[in-house]
């Protein structure tokens, strides 16, 4: 019996695109239908979607098929769900694995299980707190920028940068603190120079090489920072030879740093008084470091412009370089001088045994408080003698003090180091003493100034040079007189002895002579 397969379609009326575009003449009438295009000539013929069966020819004619009772069409060796239009098929609890094929599922390892959750939940808080914390340093960064900035106003960096700019200064610069953080090692107790009343002075070392010596100052009050920009513009145009130069400062901290040129040698106070130094200092060299000492203040209290006062002179504000070349620094009580004498008032912090006591009186810091200061300085210089001592009677405890008893009672060269007594003339000595005494005069307008006080010492030096001059001529002049006489004597005694010589030799022949005679 022959086979028959019936080939039919939908026809005379185009594809599926082309007939579904009139839906009511369109034959597949069911939502879930698929339309197949013929595969003989034009028409085309509905089918019900997968998951479905029915008939496509009426509507809702297709139906939703339930997988999970036809397991040999649909197979499933968990938990079988029904869904519309298909099925899934899920491992049972406690176990894990594809449950579409046999033996697919297996029990569950909770102890991999617990691992992942943890790892999960681990992952998951270490990714909270390494965002919290960028956060935060986000939020300290912009914290730390707002406080840099207020402290450079504060400290008056806008008005400095304009003044610079004004002045067309390229000598002074304004560092970051992360400048001055890198320079000195993060402040390094390695680095620490010094320490003094006003703060800590670091050796710091710049990217380019350069040295400077950064003071980190402890305090400032507040009327002060309102100057401070003023004030540093201004000791930074001062140039002279035996001042140490401030190169710059740093505005972004509460208390402003400032930063000086190197000077390699330490300071006076240390070059009298280190007992590991057991060398005489050569009373020249004294006089030349008080002489320069003296004309670089007297160029702040005249030269400068306006007028400046130190406001802690002492022997370790006075450094040495590498030639002993004196070099007052540490402007850290510096002070413009006002223009109204009756508004000098500024608690300025100096140092024991070298304040002016009428500035203890008064409060009010001038000229002649620098003076006072300097003048136990020349004595520590001709004494080697600490500013203030605990030897002997307590009255007698501060030089300034025992100087000016001494002085009074005629006694005043006995309290000197002996090198100097020797060897600086006793004029030099007697006029440097008047000069100290007038200095610490308890009334300021008898104190001199101190241009006066650097022309006295230099004219000091020039009559001490003379001196030393005349002393080597003279000394010169007597060992050629001895020299000579030496040679003379010399000679006397060659010419005796040649005379001795020659008669003894005639001597010898007239006795060969007068034996001969005899034999």
């Amino acid at each position: 019996m022959a086979s028959v397969a019936i080939d039919w379609a939908i026809r005379n009326v185009g594809n599926c695109s082309y007939a579904s575009r009139n839906m009511t003449d369109f034959a597949c009438q069911s939502a879930n239908h698929d339309c197949h295009d013929s595969d003989n000539g034009a028409g085309y013929i509905c089918n019900c979607s997968k998951g479905y069966q029915g008939n496509p020819y009426i509507t809702n004619g297709c139906i939703d098929i339930n997988e999970c009772e036809m397991k040999d069409e649909y197979p499933c060796f968990g938990v079988c769900t029904n869904t519309v239009g298909n099925y899934s098929c899920t491992c049972p609890r406690g176990t894990e694995g594809n449950a579409y094929m046999k033996d697919g599922c297996r029990k569950k390892d909770t102890f991999m299980l617990a691992l992942k959750i943890v790892t999960g939940a681990s992952v998951g808080v270490f990714l909270v707190a390494f965002g919290c914390f960028w956060l935060y340093l986000g939020m300290q960064k912009k914290r730390l920028i707002r406080t840099k900035q207020r402290f450079f106003e504060q400290n008056g960096g806008v008005l400095l940068q304009q003044q610079m700019s004004s002045f067309k200064t390229t000598a002074f610069k304004i560092y970051s603190k992360e400048e001055l953080e890198k320079a000195t090692n993060k402040f390094s107790e390695e680095r620490i120079l010094g320490r003094g009343g006003h703060g800590i002075v670091y050796k710091g070392i710049f990217e380019d090489g350069t040295v400077a010596a950064i003071k980190k100052s402890k305090l400032m009050e507040e009327h002060e920072t309102k100057e401070f920009a003023k004030e540093m513009l201004i000791l930074s145009q001062i140039n002279h030879k035996n001042v140490v130069k401030l190169l710059g400062c740093c505005l972004e901290v509460e208390v402003p740093m400032l930063v000086y040129e190197y000077i390699s040698n330490g300071t006076l106070y240390h070059y009298i008084h280190d007992k590991n130094f057991k060398a005489p200092i050569p009373s020249d060299e004294r006089l030349r470091i008080a002489a320069e000492s003296a004309d670089a203040l007297a160029y702040m209290h005249s030269s400068a412009s306006p007028p400046i006062l130190h406001g802690d002179v002492k022997t370790a504000n006075i450094l040495l370089d590498e030639n002993r070349v004196a070099k007052v620094s540490d402007f850290g009580a510096s002070k413009l001088a006002p223009n109204d004498e009756a508004e000098i008032a500024t608690l300025v912090q100096g140092t024991c045994g070298y304040l002016d006591p009428e500035y203890l009186l008064t409060c009010q810091l001038t000229d002649k408080s620098d003076v006072y200061s300097f003048a136990v300085i020349i004595l520590e210089l001709l004494t080697r003698k600490k500013a203030l001592y605990f030897e002997g009677p307590e009255e007698d405890r501060s030089l300034a003090s025992s100087f000016c008893t001494a002085k009074k009672e005629g006694r005043f060269l006995e309290i000197l180091d002996v090198h100097v007594r020797n060897e600086l003339q006793l004029e030099v000595l007697e006029e440097i003493g008047d000069l100290v005494m007038e200095c610490l005069s308890m009334n300021r307008e008898e104190r001199p100034t101190m241009r006066e006080i650097a022309d006295t010492l230099e004219k000091a030096r020039r009559f001490q040079r003379q001196h030393n001059h005349r002393s080597m001529m003279h000394n010169e002049e007597k060992s050629t007189e001895e020299t000579e006489s030496l040679l003379g004597d010399s000679i006397d005694i060659y010419a005796r002895e040649s005379s001795m010589s020659y008669s003894l030799a005639q001597q010898a022949i007239l006795d060969m002579e007068a034996g001969r005679q005899r034999f």
